[in-house]
């Protein structure tokens, strides 16, 4: 297997950038998160066998904000699928905070998502029959959560992403850009410590964009670490780490200092 290599990429000097990154990561948790060995993934039918990931090694520090990167068909939505407990691999060891979770039964893996992992996508995913508040509340009902509490946590998150003066209304009568806003307030409602991003500025113009891609960065500065999967090297300058795919491996890392 390929060693991925690794490139700081700066405006500035080698040993200035290497110490300003240093600095960085003394900010960030160093325990790992995610630790992803030897993961393989391959998917059959009767006449052709796809390898989506093959053998890759992945890690994640609690903290981190890391974008992944690479060609369509290079595994990097099955990658975020596995960490995201969606799909299980077919070979390999994934630890979440420090237990092996690769081979979780559903009941398992749904109740370690539901608690720990929220997930922003290009689609917004929101649901069409349910206003904006209650489409953000639906998470913390699935927890169990009473409804004052409830009540409490959406509206602050609301308010948060600025988006309090449309609980009402539902996400057709909403722009792109606010129907995002609601995505990420229903992926952060219930603090998770992981979120997973999926282009999650690929249906956006660039203003409404960047507005997204400061939110997930000031989510992260409050501590929450981010997968991001993107097509889009402005988007992924605003992680720490970009780690780029090819056939279902990782073969190089920009660390963004």
């Amino acid at each position: 297997m390929p060693i991925p290599m690794l490139v700081i990429t700066s405006q500035n000097n080698t040993m200035d950038s290497f110490l300003k990154y240093k600095n960085k990561i003394s900010l960030i948790k160093t325990k790992p998160m995610i630790k992803i060995s030897e993961l393989e993934k391959i998917y059959r039918t009767e006449d052709v066998e796809t390898v989506a990931l093959n053998k890759l090694s992945f890690e994640v520090n609690e903290g981190e904000f890391v974008a992944v990167m690479g060609p369509s068909g290079c595994g990097k939505s099955t990658l975020l699928n596995i960490i995201g407990l969606l799909d299980d691999p077919d070979s390999g060891s994934f630890k979440f905070n420090g237990t092996e979770v690769a081979h979780f039964n559903e009941r398992k893996r749904a109740e370690l998502r539901k608690r720990n992992i929220g997930f922003v996508f290009q689609s917004f995913n929101l649901i069409d029959e349910l206003t904006v508040f209650e489409n953000v509340e639906l998470p913390l009902i699935y927890l169990g959560i009473k409804s004052p509490e409830r009540k409490k946590k959406v509206e602050e998150v609301l308010d948060k992403m600025q988006i309090m003066h449309r609980r009402n209304h539902y996400p057709q009568q909403l722009s792109g850009g606010q129907q995002q806003r609601v995505a990420v307030a229903r992926a952060v409602v219930n603090k998770p410590k992981l979120i997973l991003a999926d282009e999650p500025t690929g249906n956006l113009d660039s203003h409404n964009g960047s507005e997204v891609m400061q939110m997930l960065t000031d989510l992260n500065e409050q501590g929450t670490t981010i997968v991001m999967v993107t097509h889009s090297e402005h988007d992924s300058r605003y992680s720490h780490r970009i780690v780029r795919m090819l056939d279902g491996q990782t073969v190089l890392e920009n660390i963004m200092v």
